[in-house]
């Protein structure tokens, strides 16, 4: 299949599933604005790629003014994984801005046996800036409806906090910039689906941990939502709106950065 099959199925065959839930999220936080430039950050995997496409569709039919940017950050692939990528962006019909950066050789040397994150923090840093650089006041990320369920639960589980992944973020280090996740309602398999419909073949990220995806705490907690959700399919539903309806006054305590904190305990008489 070709650009023209790729995007013709967003309109027919998965209308419903990603055409659909995209524009509701758009509008549900307001993502897209007139004279918005949108840097859509293309890391080579089906979620970026599909993200590109359904922004072009955007652009291309709303009426709302807006340039787009496909950015491409090369943190040290190899040859051949960077050929893949180009091959695929050109058959979708998406001409990337390639910058390279040496992130990889970086959390190879500081962070070896669990680079994850380390290499979000830096190339998130790298995509601002060069976003910046190109005139854009916002980055486009490929995150979906289950990164933002599992990253829910992971930072319960493992990192001690109630905290979302959220739609829109505004960058404290970047003034001006900010990021969108225009997948946020889109479900993983229903991507996987259409990739696989287009006939459009991805490689695994090419990180140092791509090799030992099996042993990350991303795919224990993917493993254990779906070993939850044989017994009760609302699983992910239940974990996604959790965040979202938070009762404050049903919670010990909240803050805001890390300077302001607050406790149940306040409302009594001391």
């Amino acid at each position: 299949m070709g650009q023209a099959d790729a995007a013709r199925l967003l309109t027919t065959q998965f209308a419903r599933t990603l055409q659909a839930p995209f524009a509701r999220a758009l509008r549900d936080f307001r993502m897209v604005s007139a004279g918005d430039h949108i840097a859509v950050c293309i890391s080579g995997g089906k979620d970026s790629m599909l993200l590109a496409l359904l922004l072009q569709n955007w652009q291309r039919y709303s009426k709302i003014p807006f340039s787009l940017t496909f950015l491409a950050m090369d943190p040290g692939y190899t040859p051949a994984y960077r050929a893949h990528i180009t091959q695929n962006a050109k058959m979708l019909g998406i001409e990337l801005v390639f910058f390279e950066t040496n992130i990889l050789r970086v959390v190879t040397n500081h962070a070896a046996e669990h680079p994850c994150f380390l290499c979000a923090k830096m190339r998130r840093g790298h995509l601002y800036a060069q976003a910046k650089a190109l005139g854009c006041n916002k980055i486009a990320l490929g995150h979906h409806y289950d990164d933002v369920v599992e990253t829910t639960l992971m930072g319960l589980l493992y990192g001690g906090q109630v905290q979302a992944m959220l739609p829109r973020v505004q960058s404290k280090n970047y003034p001006g910039m900010e990021l969108i996740r225009p997948l946020y309602y889109l479900k993983e398999e229903d991507i996987a689906r259409w990739a696989q419909q287009a006939g459009l073949e991805f490689l695994p990220c090419g990180c140092p941990a791509a090799t030992r995806q099996e042993n990350t705490k991303r795919a224990e907690i993917k493993s254990l939502i779906a070993e939850l959700s044989v017994h009760n399919p609302q699983i992910k539903a239940n974990i996604f709106h959790a965040v979202g309806s938070i009762d404050v006054e049903k919670v010990m305590g909240w803050r805001r950065g890390q300077d302001e904190k607050h406790s149940f305990l306040d409302k009594f008489d001391s």
